[in-house]
C-alpha cells in the first residue's frame, strides 16, 4: 500500500510540475507591458531606467525570441534541473530557491507546532468543560478565523513589537525575528484546528469502544492514551495537511509583511520585477511542496489507520 501511495504521488508530482511550469511560463509571457523595461527598472531602479537600457536588456537576455522557442529553451533547461539565472540580480535561481525554501519551511513548521500547542489543550478542554469553556473557545475561534491573517500580524506587531518591545517588527537574524510571523500563522491555524480536535475528541469519547474501555477499569488517562489519541489523530492530521498546503500558498502575505526571506517574499519581488526564471522556479517549488505535504499526510494517516486509504 505504501508503494502504491508513493507511485501515485510521483506521477502526480510530474503532472503538477509540468502544468504549473507551463502555465506560469505562458501567463508571464502574456502579461501586458514591456518586459525588458520592467527588468531594466528592477536592475537600475525606476529613476535610472531608460529605453536604451531596456533595449540592451532585451538583446542581452534574448527577449525577442518567439514564445515556442523560449518554451523549448525552458524545457531543455528544466530536464537538466537548471532553473536558469535571475534576470535582475544574475544569481543562480537554484541557489536562491535553496535558501528561500529553507526559511519558508522553518516558518511553516514553527507555525504548525504553535498551532498544535494552542489547539490540543483548547480542543480537549472544550470536551471536558462543554458548558463553561466550549462556548468561550468557540467564540474566540470564530472571531480569530474571521480576521484576515495579515490583520492578526498587524495586531501582534502593535502589541508585542511596538508597545511591549518584546520582539522585532520585521526582518531576519536571530530567533526573535521568527516569533511574530510564526505566531501569526500559528494562531490563524489553531482557530479551526482546535474545533476539529473538539469534534473528533467528542465523537471518540462517546463511542462504544471508548466507553467499554472505561468499564474494564482503565483510568481516564489510560483510556485516552490507548484508545483516544490514535482515533482522534487521523482526521486532525488530514486537516493539518490541507491547512499546511494553504499555509504554503498564503505564506506570501506573511513573509512580505514581516520581510521574512522565504519563497513567498522572493516570489512577490520577482513578480514586481517580471523576473520570469525566479517566478517559474518559485511556482515549481510550491507545486513540489504541495505534493510532498500531501504524500507525508497520506503516509501518516495510513500508519494511524490503514483502513482509511484501502
Amino acid at each position: 500500500m505504501v508503494i502504491d501511495i508513493l507511485y501515485r504521488r510521483i506521477l502526480q508530482l510530474f503532472s503538477v510540475m509540468l502544468v504549473v511550469g507551463v502555465l506560469s511560463f505562458l501567463i508571464m509571457h502574456s502579461l501586458p507591458g514591456d518586459m525588458a523595461y520592467r527588468i531594466a527598472a528592477g536592475r537600475y531602479g525606476q529613476d535610472n531606467v531608460s529605453m536604451l537600457a531596456a533595449q540592451q536588456v532585451a538583446i542581452e537576455l534574448n527577449l525577442d525570441a518567439g514564445l515556442v522557442e523560449s518554451l523549448m529553451y525552458w524545457f531543455n533547461d528544466l530536464i537538466r534541473f537548471n532553473f536558469g539565472t535571475s534576470l535582475v540580480s544574475g544569481q543562480n535561481v537554484s541557489d536562491m530557491l535553496y535558501h528561500q525554501v529553507g526559511h519558508s519551511l522553518v516558518l511553516a513548521i514553527s507555525a504548525v507546532l504553535i498551532a498544535l500547542l494552542i489547539s490540543i489543550p483548547f480542543g480537549l478542554l472544550s470536551v471536558k468543560y462543554p458548558r463553561i469553556l466550549n462556548p468561550f473557545i468557540s467564540l474566540i475561534s470564530v472571531l480569530t478565523k474571521s480576521m484576515p491573517v495579515f490583520v492578526i500580524g498587524i495586531v501582534l506587531i502593535a502589541i508585542f513589537a511596538i508597545e511591549l518591545n518584546l520582539a522585532p517588527v520585521a526582518g531576519y537574524g536571530s530567533w526573535q525575528y521568527l516569533l511574530l510571523p510564526a505566531f501569526t500563522l500559528g494562531i490563524s491555524l489553531a482557530a479551526v484546528t482546535n474545533r476539529v480536535i473538539y469534534v473528533n475528541a467528542l465523537d471518540v469519547s462517546q463511542s462504544a469502544f471508548y466507553q467499554f474501555s472505561r468499564f474494564k477499569g482503565l483510568t481516564v488517562k489510560q483510556t485516552l492514551l490507548r484508545h483516544g489519541v490514535k482515533n482522534i489523530s487521523a482526521p486532525v492530521v488530514t486537516y493539518l495537511g490541507i491547512q499546511l498546503v494553504i499555509v504554503i500558498e498564503g505564506i506570501v502575505m506573511i513573509e512580505s509583511l514581516f520581510s521574512w526571506p522565504g519563497i513567498g517574499h522572493g516570489l512577490a519581488h520577482a513578480i514586481f520585477a517580471r523576473d520570469v526564471p525566479v517566478i517559474q522556479g518559485c511556482a515549481l517549488m510550491m507545486g513540489f511542496l504541495f505534493v510532498a505535504v500531501n504524500t507525508i499526510t497520506d503516509l501518516i494517516c495510513y500508519k494511524l489507520d490503514p483502513r482509511g486509504l484501502e
